[in-house]
């Protein structure tokens, strides 16, 4: 890891702390792919040095509509650690300043899952998943008005905030998360609607492409991480005061619900959803 990796990402980790943001291509420009996970690992290494510890991971993009939303063509990957965690209807972080709110299915792994040792495949890693949560990413970027192209993002941890870990969902069958519907509301109006099959055609196929992505890189994932297998709908702000939820259901007759908030006298956020061309 080169020094200049570890400047940009002292410069991202101060950026988050103080709760500010950062104009990307005037902070770090446009890395290749590898030196943005380099970027990211140094990042970790940041926050492990501050008494964090990683808890799981999240696949980003891994749904047509969140890189249709944020022009970005391909599925990255982030480290999530403890100090990210939420309960359902927990008020998020007052240093994220520009949080969206996206609903997910989260996996919590009951084995290790290596793929350097064997190749997998949906059924093996169905078989490493103790259970499937309804959850909401509160993804917030360093980078201002998330104005980012994918290698930005993948520096800054593929936008990873909090993640609120809500009910378990009442699924005997894993194979079956694909079925799964969601509706994201700010109890006015739906604001998105989705299902698992969103997420790289099956919540548990989002699974095998992470732990080939860590096992490319001598990792694996590890008995009790977390998973976070990619927005179901596009990311929606979370403004000061208000709750975001989502109910996940199934054609089974089942559903359960889970809520994120943001304290009223929070930062204002700068919300701005560039388009393409403005990248």
């Amino acid at each position: 890891m080169t020094d200049e990796n570890t400047r940009l990402a002292e410069t991202i980790w101060a950026a988050r702390q103080a709760g500010r943001t950062l104009d990307a291509d005037a902070t770090i420009g446009t890395p290749d792919l590898a030196t943005a996970y380099a970027i990211q690992r140094a990042l970790l290494a940041l926050r492990l040095a501050a008494g964090e510890r990683v808890v799981g991971w999240k696949l980003g993009y891994t749904s047509e509509v969140m890189r249709r939303q944020m022009g970005i063509d391909r599925p990255n990957i982030g480290p999530l650690t403890d100090r990210m965690l939420l309960g359902s209807d927990d008020a998020v972080n007052e240093r994220l300043v520009q949080p969206r709110v996206e609903p997910e299915i989260g996996l919590r792994l009951r084995t290790t899952l290596d793929a350097r040792r064997a190749p997998v495949d949906r059924h093996i890693v169905a078989a490493a998943v103790e259970a499937a949560y309804a959850c909401l990413e509160v993804v917030h970027s360093t980078w201002t008005g998330y104005r980012f192209n994918l290698e930005q993002n993948t520096a800054d941890n593929s936008s990873a905030g909090q993640l609120v870990v809500g009910p378990r969902l009442p699924v005997t069958d894993p194979m079956a998360l694909d079925t799964v519907a969601v509706r994201l509301s700010d109890g006015h109006a739906e604001l998105g609607r989705g299902v698992g099959a969103d997420a790289d055609g099956h919540p548990l196929d989002a699974l095998v492409r992470l732990a080939q992505e860590l096992a490319a890189n001598d990792r694996r994932l590890e008995a009790g991480d977390w998973v976070i297998t990619g927005g179901l709908t596009a990311a929606q702000p979370l403004a000061p005061g208000a709750r975001l939820s989502a109910r996940f259901w199934s054609g089974d007759g089942w559903s359960v619900d889970v809520g994120v908030r943001r304290r009223a006298d929070g930062p204002t956020p700068f919300e701005h959803s560039p388009k393409a061309s403005e990248r």
